[in-house]
């Protein structure tokens, strides 16, 4: 794409978006209600794996699409973590160009299917929409997004295109071959911005599955597996290369790396080390991480963990935790068949960490909050199997640090209820990396990188994701794979372009 025809799709002062502003008059696009998501009905989808949400329609998107105001600042754009051109994209949804829509997004992100379902746009692009400020809800941007992506997607399939034979010619700048270790967010995001610069990337993934945490830990109610193939095969078709089942550090030393060619090194590890309570029967049989659950969860049908998949028919399943995980464990367990499903949290709803959409829907499906209350012991029954857990009564204190009421324990109020099941969904810590002893790390085992650059202590050594800032949400490791891309880039090229003038 030239440097005009890129202009002509993001510039607001291109002809077809001034007139397109022009066509509708502003009072009567604020007039125009927000189009809702069709989904699932609640008693079907608890009973499957299909998809709860359904997609718009081309007409329900273009309608949508002519709700936003084109904003000369606009403020959703400075919510998202990948500075996607969001006026741009949805313009040209307005105007029916679903594929230069495509184009404008495919400039900043390898992942819009995947953003378009699980990112939190209630609380960054969608948050900056100038729609809030007229108390109205704002423009439905991730829907949108979902929808370029989707439609596009199905475009390819009908015409039988496989984006995963197709190949784009990128000359290699210099040679340089860049390697990245994990294939979640963070490093497919940074391994498309390398290939797109023209470097000669190859991701390294330890398990037989590309995707990291969208394969093995969201499941096919909210993010279909087949969508998240789809996306890596764009990825692909950059020029990218895969290599699975290799572990670096391990299978593959560090420094065979450097044997292999590789001048710069992108660590997207992620956090997928489970965090415990500490508490008094945690080791009982009975008692799980939300990283084992939803592994055998995800993989269902796989040769070596679907081997253990459980049945939760007629059981009471527990869910510590409100984040998106503990929705996402809450909700299979519903799908499992359980009887009865919880959500055990310390704080209030009003706090919940979790998406609301995602909230919305595990209350539709049937799942119980049980709100300021925290396990303080699980119970064995006679044979040592999980039976209860006893819940100490909180109530909400003085703000913390991150503006949230601390939780307070009252005084002798311990409840005790009966579970077969629970799960521990209280973060994660991240997944060490086995590259070098070299590699400065925090006390809790995230490596230490320059904040605006994503670089490392070590030569050519950058990092990204939830193994530098923690458990965290897919755009955010996004964007420190883009922010590492360009410093990276812009720093070979430096040195290339020293070289070549002496």
């Amino acid at each position: 794409m030239t440097q005009q025809e890129e202009s002509n799709l993001v510039s607001r002062d291109a002809q077809w978006r001034e007139e397109l502003r022009k066509s509708i008059p502003t009072k009567e696009r604020t007039a125009l209600p927000r189009v809702k998501m069709p989904e699932l009905e609640e008693s079907y989808r608890i009973k499957c794996d299909d998809e709860v949400n359904q997609g718009l329609s081309i007409q329900q998107a273009v309608l949508e699409a002519r709700r936003c105001l084109d904003c000369p600042d606009p403020g959703c754009m400075k919510g998202c973590p990948v500075s996607n051109h969001i006026p741009a994209f949805i313009k040209n949804i307005e105007r029916h160009r679903f594929a230069e829509a495509l184009e404008v997004l495919s400039l900043t992100t390898v992942l819009p299917a995947v953003c378009g379902r699980v990112c939190p746009q209630e609380k960054q692009c969608e948050a900056g929409c100038v729609y809030n400020k007229m108390k109205k809800p704002p423009v439905a941007i991730g829907n949108l997004e979902r929808f370029v992506a989707d439609f596009n997607r199905e475009v390819n399939r009908h015409d039988h295109i496989d984006e995963s034979r197709q190949t784009t010619p990128v000359p290699f700048f210099g040679g340089i071959k860049i390697a990245v270790v994990g294939s979640g967010p963070s490093g497919l995001a940074f391994a498309g911005d390398m290939a797109k610069r023209g470097y000669d990337v190859t991701v390294f993934e330890a398990l037989d599955r590309l995707g990291g945490v969208l394969k093995y830990g969201i499941p096919e109610f909210c993010l279909p597996k087949d969508v998240v193939n789809a996306e890596i095969a764009r990825v692909a078709n950059l020029g990218v290369k895969f290599e699975k089942n290799c572990f670096v550090g391990t299978t593959l030393p560090y420094e065979d790396l450097h044997a292999r060619g590789f001048k710069g090194i992108y660590v997207a590890t992620g956090a997928g080390k489970p965090r415990f309570m500490g508490i008094k029967g945690e080791n009982l049989p009975g008692v799980m991480t939300a990283n084992e659950y939803l592994i055998r969860y995800n993989l269902a049908h796989h040769e070596i963990y679907g081997q253990n998949v459980m049945s939760l028919k007629r059981r009471r399943v527990a869910v510590i935790g409100a984040g998106n995980t503990a929705m996402d464990a809450v909700r299979a367990a519903r799908r499992l068949g359980a009887e009865r499903a919880m959500i055990i949290y310390r704080r209030g709803q009003d706090e919940i960490p979790a998406r609301a959409e995602e909230v919305r829907h595990a209350q539709e499906e049937g799942v119980e909050f049980l709100t300021l209350h925290n396990p303080v012991e699980y119970i064995a029954d006679d044979k040592g199997m999980l039976c209860g857990v006893k819940l100490q009564k909180m109530r909400l204190g003085e703000p913390d640090e991150s503006g949230r009421r601390t939780p307070e324990e009252i005084p002798g109020a311990i409840e005790e209820i009966e579970i077969d099941l629970a799960v521990v969904c209280v973060g994660y810590l991240p997944n060490p990396p086995a590259l070098t002893e070299d590699i400065e790390l925090t006390r809790k085992g995230m490596i230490v990188v320059d904040a605006e650059s994503g670089k490392s202590k070590m030569p050519s050594v950058y990092a990204g994701g939830d193994i530098v800032r923690g458990a965290s949400t897919v755009i955010l490791a996004m964007g420190d794979g883009r922010r590492a891309a360009k410093a990276m880039s812009e720093a070979f090229e430096k040195i290339i372009s020293n070289t070549t003038l002496t």
